[in-house]
């Protein structure tokens, strides 16, 4: 079995749709406990318009005030060469520049038609490798759009080639409405991991219709090496109908172990982090070992 990486990204997926506002306090305490539950990636903010996302309106605050440890990457989200200059001058080294395969979800998502976002993911790449920074390229709604409906395999794969043929240090393609299977998964991310001939290849899975975690198995057939998550399961996107959050973190690493794949993730200190997020938010997070693994403490 390969290493398989988590990349944690309750910080900013995870927070990005919650109406409730999370103080810059609270956010930089959660990057720097999740770190120190073991997490060696995480996407701590998206640099976007504060009018479309307000959550993410301190992204330079977070990026400023996180104490960063050796050897952790510490990403943001772009969707525009702006965003990446934003990303610059809050001193972050690596971003993630996504673009949709839907052209309806990129209207609504980044303000752009496909083509126009294609356009805009060249000059994003461009500015960002003038600044040295690493670029992972996404791919969006790969698996299915709630607008559209079925999103053309060629058309993915087209992207994912571009993407890379362009230059990027990874590729990562999203499930992001929840809508692919393991079939479908297993078969995109096999050429995709081939094309991208050993650079890194993600994952990022959404849990909306119960097939996030064999959705993860069937990447990691397909040889993934990286998988998003998110502590408790939150997430979604505020431009997708219906959207609802990644697979939990601590479901995905507990997964992993039992499989004698060793992530280096503390589960149970991640499940305290997600069970404190459901005090503060006030609701139940989808998120199953939290529970399992109070239950268990509950036993003894």
């Amino acid at each position: 079995m390969p290493i398989i990486l988590i990349e944690e990204q309750g910080p900013r997926d995870g927070f990005q749709v919650e109406k409730k506002p999370i103080p810059t306090e609270m956010k930089v305490r959660y990057v720097e406990a999740l770190v120190e539950a073991g997490l060696q990636r995480i996407q701590i903010t998206s640099f976007v318009h504060p009018k479309f996302v307000p959550q993410m309106a301190d992204a330079e605050e977070v990026c400023s005030h996180v104490k960063k440890q050796d050897g952790v990457l510490y990403s943001g989200l772009v969707l525009n060469a702006k965003g990446v200059e934003r990303a610059v001058r809050a001193g972050l080294n690596h971003v993630a520049a996504s673009i949709s395969a839907s052209d309806t979800h990129s209207r609504k998502n980044a303000n752009k038609s496909l083509e126009e976002a294609q356009t805009e993911f060249e000059e994003m790449l461009r500015v960002a490798k003038a600044e040295g920074l690493r670029v992972r390229g996404g791919v969006q709604c790969a698996f299915g759009c709630r607008y559209e409906g079925k999103i053309s395999e060629k058309v993915v794969l087209e992207l994912a080639k571009r993407h890379l043929d362009l230059g990027v240090d990874e590729i990562a393609l999203a499930d992001s409405t929840g809508m692919g299977n393991p079939d479908a998964i297993k078969r995109v991310m096999t050429q995709v991991v081939q094309w991208a001939d050993g650079r890194p290849v993600a994952l990022h899975l959404h849990d909306t219709e119960g097939k996030g975690m064999a959705n993860m198995l069937a990447g990691i057939e397909a040889g993934v090496t990286i998988f998003d998550t998110a502590f408790g399961g939150l997430g979604g996107c505020p431009f997708i109908k219906g959207a609802t959050g990644n697979i939990a973190t601590e479901d995905a690493a507990n997964m992993l172990h039992q499989m004698g794949v060793q992530t280096g993730i503390d589960l149970r200190r991640v499940a305290a982090l997600s069970q404190e997020m459901e005090t503060f938010l006030e609701r139940k997070l989808p998120g199953r070992m939290k529970d399992v693994l109070q239950m268990d403490l509950a036993m003894i």
